[in-house]
């Protein structure tokens, strides 16, 4: 009886260290944390829209009176999701992540900041007859986020070699930034902010188009953190960037689960809350990556969306006319009498092109020189499935 009980608890001994052995597997924990995002914010979805539909209802606010039109049906439905989503996320990262990597506590800071500065803004669109934040007030807090970010992320990056290299996409080289590296993220992480948070304007279109980026990202931030895939690819090896696959992997989950409630018909709203952090985000994976330029490409529906408000706003200045009928380029397409589902799918589908492009576009920085890179790539393959890190 003794040899039997001995025996079952070696057993369960041994499970126990290979499951512990398991979990150190970048992978296997980013895979993890996609699951519980998405089971959180599916499960947690209706007692949080519940909650707020009672407290937090979209005003239609527009100058376009042929968008209040088409967006009447919309009037009222709950707003501030982005809460949800971000808590999904931050519980997946918790459990899974491992918080001995500075760069998940600098990335939970930054969505921390910016779900701040996207609730300011919410309740005020809310609360007021004001349309939120000014532009200078809601740039201005936005940067004093993104500055202390980016103080934190050159603090850690220059203690390591080649961590303030950017990549430059196609040409395979690596330009030091030294202290303009502070400049850049800042422009970077407010820029991307601020694109995702225009392109929230239809049912499921920046949560779609996001997935998609985030799905790019999260795959160039491990090749960074990875040694083999980055001497291969000729990116710069960022050390202890691998961990955030997980956090990458937790915001595709969550951003599916927050999918289901906000197709169209949406029964929520992201906010200002959601696209604000959630653009930051995908903007700290592309710095920890130093992949700041790829994300241009990467990122091209929201680079778009972007371009066409700074156009449209710049040429009416200096000519008093329009180039597009509304922007963002959304609202241009919902004018020309393009169905919201049309728009959505067909944005979706140029989202994931940009993100296969702007992964693909890596291999033009290989060097081949014949059959030894060929076996090179090959045992860099072989590694990455028996590390599985």
């Amino acid at each position: 009886m003794l040899l039997w009980i001995l025996h079952c608890w070696s057993s369960i001994a041994n499970a126990c260290e290979s499951a512990g052995s398991a979990l150190d597997k970048i992978t296997l924990r980013a895979a993890l944390a996609a699951f519980c995002s998405f089971l959180l914010a599916v499960a947690a979805g209706p007692r949080c829209i519940g909650w707020l539909r009672n407290r937090f209802r979209e005003p239609i606010k527009c100058d376009s009176a042929e968008i209040r039109q088409l967006h009447r049906s919309k009037e009222a439905t709950p707003t501030m999701g982005g809460l949800f989503i971000l808590g999904g996320v931050l519980a997946g990262v918790l459990f899974l992540g491992d918080w001995r990597n500075g760069f998940l506590w600098i990335a939970a800071l930054l969505a921390l900041g910016l779900t701040a500065v996207g609730a300011v803004d919410d309740l005020i669109k809310l609360r007021r007859t004001a349309n939120g934040l000014s532009p200078t007030q809601k740039i201005a807090a936005q940067s004093a986020v993104a500055v202390s970010i980016a103080l934190l992320l050159y603090a850690k990056q220059s203690a390591a070699t080649g961590g303030l290299s950017m990549a430059v996409p196609c040409a395979g080289v690596n330009v030091s930034l030294g202290v303009w590296f502070v400049p850049l993220a800042v422009i970077v992480i407010v820029g991307s902010a601020n694109a995702v948070n225009l392109a929230d304007g239809l049912d499921g279109l920046a949560g779609g188009c996001l997935i998609s980026a985030t799905v790019a990202m999260t795959t160039l931030v491990y090749a960074a953190g990875h040694a083999e895939w980055a001497e291969y690819l000729h990116i710069p090896k960022v050390s202890g960037a691998g961990e955030m696959t997980v956090l990458g992997a937790a915001m595709i989950g969550g951003m599916l689960g927050f999918l289901w409630f906000n197709c169209h018909p949406a029964q929520v709203f992201m906010g200002d809350t959601g696209s604000l952090p959630l653009g930051g985000l995908l903007a700290f994976l592309a710095l920890v990556a130093r992949q700041e330029l790829l994300l241009v490409l990467v990122a091209g529906v929201f680079v778009a969306e972007a371009v066409s408000v700074i156009l449209q706003v710049g040429y009416y200045k200096w000519r008093k006319r329009r180039i597009f009928l509304y922007a963002p380029l959304h609202h241009h397409f919902q004018l020309k009498g393009w169905a919201e589902n049309q728009i959505v799918v067909r944005f979706w589908i140029a989202a994931a092109l940009c993100a296969l492009l702007g992964v693909a576009s890596l291999k033009l920085n290989i060097r081949e020189d014949g059959p030894r890179d060929r076996h090179f790539a090959v045992e860099a393959v072989a590694r990455v499935i028996s590390t599985n890190r």
